[in-house]
């Protein structure tokens, strides 16, 4: 039977259009060229057209304009190498190996814009084909395609290329498509910027350009996304981090923050607003070991499932025993070597904090009565992530979280889940998060524990969340490789998302530590185990909360709620007092009593946007009180009495969901 391709069946549906870009069937989404499942025809139940306006498109405009991009710079730069260039959310990349090793300028990028109008000018089809692997491998060869000819030798099934350009100067790529059918529907792009990057991700191979770009389906929606970029970079918590004391990186502790005293107060002031939290709900706090013996994680499936990601750790005595290992039989290969160290080495630093509350759970007997069980935990981890995936407070090395296990009998589940998603809800209005997405996130090919398992955590977690009312969505393959989870994604000020809190069930490791409780009837059963986070990473809720905010945090969470600045040095004496008195309602002020011109003191209060800066002079001594000014409000709000300014700053330091 002839497969139709999707402009074949569109132009027999009468849907074929000029805006059209794709086709969809089903949940699948094909473009115009390629021949479309075996058996589809305008009676197939899902087919329509994809319009370059509508989202499912966006993903295709943009891998197109990685192409032309590609194209543009290898007739620019000849003698470049091409490695991977996918869609992304913002956008598209696209890495580069420059001849003997070159960077891209600002002035490149330029250049590059420039050659991509011409290749769109021309508007030449998009052209897919299947080829055979062993062609595919001699065409790759022949370009000298070193990093696709790589990945050629992973792939399996069908290979396919597209090709684009006029046919004495086609540009060629190993690609499973989809693509939009010409270069003339990429009317609206924009190259952003360059950054290195390692081939796959790994800093033991060589480092590649990366170019980062972004398109649109029109100039329209494009200058709204730059306008965003624009603010995205004011709003940079590394960049906000820095001017306002907070944060700090060191080359000695790479991908690992520094508290400033200012950033250090917000840090503690995020942990104790969910210690609070934990009181009111049932949660018990516990302390555990940062470092244990690898059976640990050898028992959890840490160390044969995430291995790469950990720090592995030693004494003097492993080394030793290590080196005595090595001499006594010397290994034939590096593999073997490896594995010398691995027996020897003993000991590993936490990713997590489960498998330590697993122990923790099993040091006694339980009950049925002690369920649900909820210990949560601020321990410090380690991750080693790749230096090209580290940003900033978002991606880091070393971070805490507001990590709780929560041990239940299986009809106890879905209350948890509900009550976990009514308590993180409230949490995000607090921050001012209002917009908040939810993924179910089901089971990764690389996973521990039986198929039977994953059904039941996977449909607990859907139960959970319709039992709430909350729309979903699922994503294919991401839970963890433990068990699938709930995750929350929020929306910042200028319209970005990011994932924090989850809800993790855990069916699997209550099975690999044989944790037990006893039943009303004295017979024994499973605990289920839940993991879950409301802020996540405090490190990442943290430099996501700056860029929210854009650097004003909220009264109840800044560092300082008001500074008292001096008219003159006369009035140091009436400004301590009222600082003290201040400070006995439990309000954090600071004090600048420097020898300098008012509007000088008053600029640096702005600078450090603190909320309410208020000015000492004879008026507010002799009146007994204070001359404000609001940042939030963004105007003198004139004299007011210290006693009602104290008690204006104790109600706006309260959270939002304590305020009566």
């Amino acid at each position: 039977m002839n497969q139709l391709t999707g402009r074949e069946l569109l132009t027999q549906l009468d849907q074929m259009t000029k805006k059209v870009v794709a086709v969809r069937v089903g949940d699948q989404l094909f473009d115009l060229h390629t021949p479309l499942p075996e058996g589809t025809t305008t009676t197939t139940e899902g087919v329509r057209a994809v319009h370059a306006h509508e989202k499912p498109a966006l993903a295709v405009i943009r891998h197109s304009t990685a192409h032309v991009m590609a194209d543009a710079v290898q007739r620019l730069f000849p003698g470049t190498k091409v490695a991977f260039g996918p869609a992304i959310d913002a956008g598209f990349y696209y890495d580069y190996q420059l001849p003997g090793g070159g960077t891209f300028s600002d002035e490149d990028l330029a250049r590059i814009e420039e050659k991509m109008l011409e290749l769109i000018e021309a508007d030449s089809p998009f052209r897919r084909e299947v080829i055979e692997k062993d062609d595919a491998r001699k065409l790759l060869g022949d370009m000298g395609e070193t990093f696709k000819s790589e990945h050629l030798e992973r792939l399996e099934g069908e290979i396919t290329l597209y090709r684009h350009g006029q046919p004495d100067g086609e540009w060629v790529d190993l690609c499973e498509g989809p693509h939009v059918p010409s270069t003339g529907f990429l009317k609206a792009f924009k190259l952003t910027h360059v950054a290195g990057a390692y081939w796959r991700g790994d800093e033991r191979n060589p480092m590649l350009q990366r170019i980062y770009g972004t398109a649109f389906a029109n100039p329209k929606l494009l200058r709204k996304h730059l306008k965003q970029l624009e603010e995205a970079k004011k709003r940079d918590h590394r960049k906000l981090g820095k001017e306002l004391e907070l944060i700090a990186f060191h080359p000695l502790a790479p991908a690992s923050p520094f508290f400033q005293p200012r950033g250090t107060k917000i840090y503690n002031m995020l942990v104790e607003y969910i210690r609070d939290l934990y009181q009111v709900h049932g949660y018990q706090e516990v302390i555990t070991p940062q470092v244990f013996d690898t059976e640990l994680f050898v028992t959890s499936g840490h160390l044969p499932g995430y291995a790469e990601a950990m720090y592995l750790g030693a004494t003097i005595e492993n080394l030793e025993k290590a080196g005595k290992a090595l001499i006594k039989k010397p290994p034939a290969d590096a593999k073997e070597a490896e594995q010398i160290l691995r027996d020897t080495i003993r000991y590993g630093v936490k990713p997590m904090n489960c498998p330590s509350h697993c122990l923790m759970y099993g040091m006694k007997r339980r009950s049925y009565r002690e369920l649900p069980f909820r210990i949560a935990d601020f321990g410090r981890l380690h991750r080693f992530e790749r230096s090209g995936v580290v940003q900033g407070m978002t991606r880091v090395r070393t971070f805490a979280q507001d990590d709780a296990h929560i041990f239940c009998m299986l009809e106890q589940v879905q209350s948890e889940i509900q009550k976990f998603l009514k308590l993180v809800y409230a949490v995000y209005e607090d921050f001012a998060f209002e917009d908040v997405n939810v993924i179910i996130a089901t089971r990764p090919d690389k996973r521990i524990g039986s198929d039977e398992i994953w059904d039941t955590a996977e449909q607990a977690l859907i139960l959970g969340v319709e039992a709430q009312g909350l729309r979903y969505e699922i994503a294919e393959g991401e839970g963890a490789f433990y068990g699938p989870k709930i995750e929350l994604h929020l929306k910042d000020a200028i319209g970005r998302s990011w994932q924090m809190g989850t809800m993790q069930a855990d069916f699997t490791l209550p099975e690999r530590f044989d944790l037990k409780y006893v039943a009303a009837d004295n017979s024994t059963h499973r605990p289920v185990m839940l993991h879950r986070a409301m802020l996540g990473s405090v490190e990442r809720f943290f430099g996501v909360l700056i860029e929210h905010v854009g650097g004003n945090f909220p009264t109840w969470i800044a560092p300082e709620q008001i500074t008292l600045v001096t008219v003159a040095s006369d009035y140091d004496d009436y400004a301590r007092e009222a600082a003290k008195e201040l400070e006995a309602r439990g309000l954090r002020v600071e004090l600048d009593l420097a020898n300098e011109r008012l509007g000088g003191k008053i600029r640096a209060a702005r600078l450090r946007r603190v909320p309410y800066i208020g000015v000492v002079g004879e008026k507010e001594q002799t009146g007994r009180g204070l001359s404000v000014r609001s940042r939030d409000e963004n105007k003198d709000l004139g004299f007011i009495a210290l006693s009602e300014i104290a008690d204006r700053l104790s109600r706006e330091a309260l959270p939002p969901s304590a305020r009566s």
